[in-house]
């Protein structure tokens, strides 16, 4: 009974609203403030034909050819999938670890790694069609190099919607599935290490600075945004909508797709070619990923400091 209790309030306490919410506000706060490395990254992983430079070089770039402005094409639609996509994530990723304290032993990086992949399957089931409709909005108008790439024309979120649920089936939604579940092990690899380190430096009841919270999400997004770089690429480009495939549907075609775009790209580019784009990918999705984490610890302590104030003055 007390493990059914103790499942229950995990899931549906107001602490665990508190960090879903905290952890919504402070993925939209950074990625706001960097948006522009993450139009940079879209480009060089879909554009087969853009040069791989540095990251100020393709930004002055998109900017000289088509406008300031477009360097945060596709803004609202990112931010809005990213509040949703953050707020599944830490409400599942903080319910599950409050239910493994009411268990038995200490928390562990293994423990960690497994409810960061849970709560990441979640996450992806949930909020797949909101990433495919925001990779479509974010590339529409663009002056792709690659001239088979064709434009789109969406008027918003809804119109996407209903247009590629209309043009080409509701299961389109769910394009990149397959490499977003084994990209689960990104966020997983990155709450493991983030714990892990957090719990080292607050050792003995330490207080942990905010420039130590930026250096440990940085260390813990980087690591995992490398190993898992490739798949982002295949991702992107499946999400994108473009990519014609052999024609087989279900998991054999999901995965044969993946395969042949890994080898596309090897053929095309060497090896290093699944990693074009990783400069300006790792420049935002690192610095997102601290400043995430600095927000998101600010809210919470803040809230947890108030409704402890408020206890007390309960009592």
């Amino acid at each position: 009974m007390s493990n059914n209790g103790g499942s229950a309030v995990g899931l549906l306490s107001y602490e665990t609203l508190v960090h879903a919410v905290a952890g919504a506000t402070g993925s939209v706060t950074a990625m706001s403030v960097f948006f522009p490395l993450d139009t940079a990254k879209s480009r060089l992983q879909v554009d087969e034909k853009r040069r791989s430079r540095s990251t100020p070089v393709i930004l002055a770039e998109i900017a000289k050819e088509e406008g300031f402005l477009s360097l945060y094409r596709g803004w609202f639609p990112v931010i809005s999938s990213l509040c949703c996509s953050n707020f599944v994530y830490f409400y599942t990723f903080n319910a599950l670890k409050k239910v493994a304290a009411a268990g038995p032993g200490k928390p562990r990086p293994s423990k960690d790694l497994l409810m960061g992949v849970v709560a990441g399957v979640v996450n992806v089931l949930l909020t797949t069609p909101m990433w495919v409709v925001n990779t479509r909005l974010k590339l529409q108008g663009v002056k792709f190099r690659d001239e088979d790439l064709h434009q789109t024309h969406y008027r918003g979120i809804f119109d996407a919607f209903s247009q590629i649920i209309a043009n080409e089936g509701v299961g389109t939604l769910w394009n990149g599935t397959l490499p977003s579940l084994i990209l689960v092990l990104n966020p997983a690899v990155q709450f493991m290490f983030y714990e892990a380190l957090k719990r080292k430096a607050g050792k003995g009841g330490k207080k942990i600075s905010s420039a130590q919270i930026f250096l440990i999400g940085a260390i813990a997004k980087a690591v995992a945004t490398t190993v898992t770089y490739p798949l982002q690429t295949v991702q992107a480009i499946l999400r994108f909508g473009q990519y014609k495939g052999d024609g087989k549907g279900g998991l054999m075609g999901s995965l044969s797709n993946i395969f042949f775009l890994f080898m596309d790209r090897i053929r095309n580019h060497g090896v290093l070619g699944l990693y074009k784009g990783l400069e300006a990918k790792l420049l935002q999705t690192v610095l997102t990923a601290a400043l995430m984490f600095v927000v998101y610890e600010k809210i919470t302590s803040a809230t947890f400091k108030v409704m402890g104030l408020n206890k007390k003055m309960k009592h």
